[in-house]
């Protein structure tokens, strides 16, 4: 009888252990969800064009194998480029920002990119880009907030 009560309650304790793990799994799992936000523009002369250029940017951007996410402002001298590397590639991730940039230079002269895989800044791309679509932000305040992300990124690097 004691023999079996304890398998009952060593079989309760493996459940409830692994209910445990899987509730991890998910909260992992937020990290590495896609959001892809449009990318936005500050400038007040935004036309079409300037639209199709952050369209085929973004879409140069997520072709690279190790890239699955980004988010993209662009100020009016230059923008930022913050992404998400897949979790196989966060060992290379030095390679991957080089690989970026220079892709971008190359093929967007004329363009100034701060380039940064960090998520505090994608956190902030996407939060600046949800409060201007909300209007929750003006043209003012998101060109500063747009400065102090930049900032931001350079202080951690």
């Amino acid at each position: 009888m004691k023999t079996r009560l304890s398998s009952i309650l060593i079989c309760f304790l493996i459940a409830i252990a692994g209910a445990g793990c899987n509730h991890n799994q998910e909260s992992k799992m937020a990290l590495i969800k896609k959001t892809q936000p449009t990318p936005v523009k500050l400038s007040a002369n935004s036309t079409q064009n300037t639209w199709s250029v952050s369209d085929k940017l973004r879409k140069d951007i997520l072709n690279f194998d190790s890239i699955y996410d980004t988010a993209i402002i662009e100020g009016k001298k230059k923008a930022i480029v913050a992404y998400k590397v897949r979790h196989l590639h966060r060992f290379q991730m030095e390679k991957t920002e080089k690989q970026l940039t220079e892709h971008l230079d190359k093929n967007y002269p004329g363009h100034t990119f701060i380039v940064s895989s960090d998520y505090k800044i994608f956190l902030e791309v996407v939060r600046l880009k949800e409060k201007m679509e909300s209007g929750k932000i003006s043209k003012k305040a998101a060109q500063k907030r747009f400065n102090q992300i930049i900032a931001l990124q350079k202080e951690t690097t």
